[in-house]
């Protein structure tokens, strides 16, 4: 039996197209590398068509943000009937949406930080403004102070009508990446500036990524369960990375990314690499985790 034709679906019409691009020209090459016959498709309005007239039997979602991560493009594949690559609709409408998440988390007993909806006041003594529903840290700003508060409010609502403020947690920001059944090793997140936001994430050298967490054996263990559980507590499935602060006894879930990044500074090729795996050997799993969700 041969390999399916793949269609790489990236670029598309949100915040985060920059990345997009990079990240799917990498899954795109590395198939290619693999001898998949691949298509790589630049989302617009048109999709479906380029989809159907690529021939493609599967396709690679390669998307961030709105999109790719809101569950609008898993629902019009769900409606062609064509196979994707990681967590389905209702598990990305979720996942993309903080107060979502939030509300979910706090139902399946999964640790979070305290929250409230954008209020006049600040709901905390230092607190996360975030738009609900984007992703790559656009428009969050840490605050601690009223003043501060009102503008990181005004600027988050720019992103989305709706505003979520978390409480700040302060301790090691961990992030770790699953794929297929496994949980892979764990990533310290060391920002030099302080706050791992945008530019942090995207800008070589701004970020230290450590392996070394520095923490006990126990500890370590109690933080991949707890991603795999708020993975699962949002219907995940395929592949995904969960974003953990650990304050040195509890590990509070920040939120789970469905379509984490692949560029050169992504956090899950990294740790698919720390665990054994080629860039192309995770991208082979990736696409053979690709399933029709019913």
């Amino acid at each position: 039996m041969g390999k399916s034709k793949v269609a790489v679906l990236y670029g598309g019409m949100s915040a985060e197209r920059e990345v997009s691009l990079r990240s799917g020209k990498a899954a795109y090459d590395a198939l290619i590398r693999l001898g998949y016959d691949t298509a790589l498709i630049d989302m617009d309005k048109d999709v479906a068509f380029k989809i159907r007239e690529s021939g493609a039997e599967v396709c690679f979602i390669a998307l961030h943000g709105t999109y790719g991560e809101d569950g609008r493009i898993q629902g019009m594949l769900d409606i062609m009937d064509m196979p994707y690559t990681g967590s389905d609709f209702e598990a990305n409408v979720i996942a993309f949406d903080k107060l979502l998440s939030k509300e979910q988390f706090i139902k399946s007993d999964v640790p979070t930080p305290a929250y409230a909806m954008a209020a006049e006041k600040m709901p905390f003594k230092k607190c996360v403004v975030k738009p609900c529903r984007q992703g790559s840290s656009v428009g969050i700003t840490i605050v601690d102070n009223e003043k501060e508060y009102a503008e990181a409010v005004k600027e988050a609502l720019k992103f989305d009508s709706k505003v979520m403020i978390e409480e700040c947690v302060e301790g090691k920001e961990f992030t770790v990446s699953i794929l297929g059944a496994d949980v892979l090793p764990i990533i310290w997140i060391r920002p030099k500036k302080g706050v791992y936001d945008y530019e942090s994430k995207y800008t070589k050298g701004m970020t230290e990524y450590v392996f070394d967490t520095e923490i006990t054996d126990g500890q370590y263990k109690y933080v991949q369960e707890t991603a795999k559980r708020a993975f699962d507590a949002l219907g995940c499935s395929g592949y995904g990375r969960v974003d953990i602060m650990f304050d040195g006894k509890e590990a509070y879930v920040l939120e789970v990314n469905t379509l984490p990044g692949m560029t050169e500074t992504s956090l899950l090729p990294k740790a698919a690499g720390k665990a054994g795996m080629t860039f192309d050997m995770m991208v082979e799993r990736m696409l053979h985790g690709a399933e029709k969700h019913k």
